[in-house]
């Protein structure tokens, strides 16, 4: 695969109830990650969509009394729309429910056929509807008289039916071999570290086949039988591409994949069956698995019962997009468990938004339209100072682009940031104001220097605050070809020949 293309997938959404907070956090991870690859000039391709069969869907269409199938029109159109309010970047939204799926996932289950991975027995042990996952024994526990995964804390329910399944134990070894070769293939490392200990647990062989509902898949030549969902909806990462048509361009330039975003939850889907499907279908493996930790309200995993879900577009919907895209990447930090709270999102639009970045945009740029006929001045000499300021992030262009490619996002937003509130403080030391009768050049030169660093500090920001970070381009006449990362690296980008645009406020204080 050329170095100039990047496949970035977020885990398709399940189509039940309202969008939360968890689907929010994973999309907004893998658009962050998806813009910076743009900016950085890599030709990116970027996936989400919705997994629409299983029997959780077919018992929430019976509740509400709909057929199945408009039923998960309706819902996968609230996940479509939900793409919008995020403002994702993704090239492409799959649902499981369309044809060129169906292909993908019947070719996917006729290698495994051939290879000898696949055979017909009965099943007998727990499963979780809601999880749509297996549990052995000893992953069980009772509870208020129910028996429930001690993973998830989802009802668990005995089943016994025929069904075909995956060698998934013939393929230990080889997983473990490929984890010790591909040492970031899983990451953080402390998901890597508990899909090892898993794996050497040693697998049991996996059921891939339903006969208890209708609604999948059906198995090619054994109609009464339906793929299990999992092998189903993970094969929308290469139904997207056009596979089985391996021919074709889009699945000959991404696949395999750079990176699957998910949450921890679904970390042994992504992490042991999907590998194993591959390789024993002879197919490449993704690059990287990252499987990011949870989202909590008040150091409590978000749940109906307990009444503190917070609602992404809710959020959206009071304080904007931007503002929220900022909060999630600041505050949750690589791979583990993130507590938000709506006073310190609050805290953190009227902090690091309105009184640093915002801020540094709305005086800057007042001072020149006041003072320098609304046109970035001329630079002549730059003082050791000025070269400093924007010196010192031309040079970690490669330490940020290393964080991004870590998905290390909080650290790299940090020190965007630290870039700004630095910006802050030169213009506040430099005193331009002073400047303006004693030594005009100088002043020119500081102020020159400063919306060059505004200019480069915003195209860093593109990938979480965009419509921010264009608003500010925009002001100071950055086309937008070149808002890419190589234009800070190169000196004297700024056009000082236009006055500059209208400058709003780009961050309400929230009182």
């Amino acid at each position: 695969m050329s170095k100039k293309n990047y496949y970035i997938t977020t885990p398709i959404y399940y189509p039940s109830g309202r969008p939360h907070m968890g689907h929010a956090y994973s999309s907004i991870i893998a658009d962050v990650i998806a813009r910076y690859k743009k900016i950085e000039g890599k030709n990116v391709y970027f996936l989400t969509g919705t997994d629409e069969h299983g029997l959780k869907i077919q018992r929430e269409a019976e509740k509400n009394k709909k057929n199945t199938q408009l039923f998960c029109d309706e819902i996968s159109k609230k996940f479509k729309d939900l793409t919008k309010i995020l403002n994702l970047s993704n090239n492409d939204f799959i649902r499981t429910t369309e044809k060129r799926h169906y292909k993908s996932v019947e070719d996917l289950w006729k290698k495994l056929e051939q290879s000898g991975d696949i055979y017909l027995d009965k099943y007998k042990g727990w499963y979780s509807v809601s999880d749509e996952a297996y549990y052995d024994n000893d992953e069980i526990e009772e509870k208020d008289g129910l028996k429930i995964s001690k993973l998830s804390g989802s009802k668990v329910e005995w089943v016994e039916e025929e069904s075909y399944f995956f060698k998934l134990s013939a393929w230990s070894q080889k997983l473990l071999d490929h984890y010790k070769s591909h040492p970031d293939f899983i990451l953080p490392i402390s998901r890597n570290n508990e899909v090892v200990k898993f794996v050497e647990k040693g697998l049991k062989d996996l059921s891939v086949s339903r006969t208890s509902f209708s609604w999948g898949i059906p198995v090619p030549k054994n109609q009464k039988h339906v793929i299990y969902v999992w092998l189903d909806a993970l094969t929308n990462y290469l139904s997207a591409l056009n596979y089985p048509n391996t021919t074709s361009d889009l699945y000959k330039n991404f696949w395999p994949a750079d990176l699957h975003v998910i949450g921890k939850d679904i970390l042994r889907f992504h992490a042991i069956y999907w590998p194993a499907f591959l390789m024993a279908a002879k197919l490449p493996l993704p690059k990287r698995i990252f499987g990011h930790g949870w989202i909590l309200s008040d150091d409590k995993k978000m749940s109906k019962s307990i009444g503190n879900i917070l609602d992404p577009i809710e959020i959206i919907e009071m304080f904007g997009i931007d503002q929220l895209r900022y909060y999630l990447i600041k505050e949750v930090s690589l791979g583990n468990d993130g507590n938000i709270s709506l006073e310190n999102l609050k805290n953190c639009i009227n902090n690091d938004l309105a009184n640093n970045y915002g801020n540094l945009c709305q005086r800057v740029f007042s001072f020149i339209k006041k003072n320098c006929s609304n046109k970035i001045p001329p630079k002549k000499d730059l003082s050791k100072q000025d070269k400093a300021l924007t010196g010192k992030l031309k040079n970690d262009i490669n330490i940020l682009t290393n964080l991004i490619d870590k998905q290390d996002l909080n650290n790299y937003l940090k020190k965007v940031i630290e870039y700004s509130f630095d910006s802050n403080k030169y213009f506040n030391d430099s005193e331009p104001w002073a400047l303006k009768k004693t030594d005009i050049n100088k002043m020119n030169s500081i102020l020159y220097s400063i919306v060059e660093q505004i200019k480069n500090i915003s195209i860093l920001l593109l990938p979480i605050i965009p419509i921010s970070a264009n608003k500010i381009l925009d002001v100071i006449n950055v086309k937008s070809e070149l808002r890419v990362i190589n234009e800070i690296k190169k000196e004297n980008t700024l056009d000082i020949s236009k006055e500059l645009g209208n400058v709003e406020i780009l961050f309400k204080k929230v009182e």
